[in-house]
């Protein structure tokens, strides 16, 4: 797994955001048993940037904590059938998968980890491994896809020792 990481925000988070990215991603990936090494472009931005990009691109007039853009359109999620007809969506020159692209509001971060009563850290994480979700084609538009978005989050951060319990809090996400 490698991550082409961007820090544009001007407010530092307290994290490694690139290494906690990668063992995220790559947590995410290993349980979706994702037979390719991939690429994921990561940018951490404010809340005004977060906001023009929502604006943009899907027309929502307003901050959020996250984006994601898959590049892979996923006929079912995690299924990989598609790569193996269709070669467009690997880097010619490394070989690797091109999972697509994930944008984080630093603001939304910190001000989500105080509200939830956990580090940053772990905010952080789950943001990482519900965009990861994303761009295997995950959603949570129907009760159903939620519960199963919900289950494979809190697996990859359980895995990871990225718990509530290790913020010393039962509160929150």
């Amino acid at each position: 797994m490698e991550i082409d990481f961007s820090y544009e925000a001007e407010k530092k988070l307290p994290v490694d955001i690139e290494a906690l990215a990668g063992k995220v991603a790559d947590a995410v990936l290993d349980m979706e048993e994702c037979p390719y090494e991939a690429l994921v472009s990561l940018t951490i931005v404010d809340d005004e940037e977060i906001h023009r990009i929502n604006r943009e691109f899907r027309q929502i007039d307003r901050a959020t904590d996250v984006l994601s853009f898959p590049a892979i359109p996923f006929e079912a999620p995690a299924s990989y059938d598609i790569l193996e007809e269709d070669d467009s969506f690997f880097d010619m020159d490394t070989g690797l998968l091109l999972l697509g692209d994930i944008v984080i509001s630093a603001d939304r971060a910190e001000e989500q980890a105080k509200e939830y009563g956990h580090s940053i850290r772990r905010e952080v994480a789950f943001l990482v491994a519900h965009s990861m979700l994303h761009l295997l084609g995950y959603d949570h538009e129907t009760p159903e896809e939620e519960s199963v978005m919900v289950s494979k989050q809190e697996k990859v951060l359980d895995s990871l020792g990225i718990t509530r319990d290790s913020d010393y809090t039962t509160k929150g996400r």
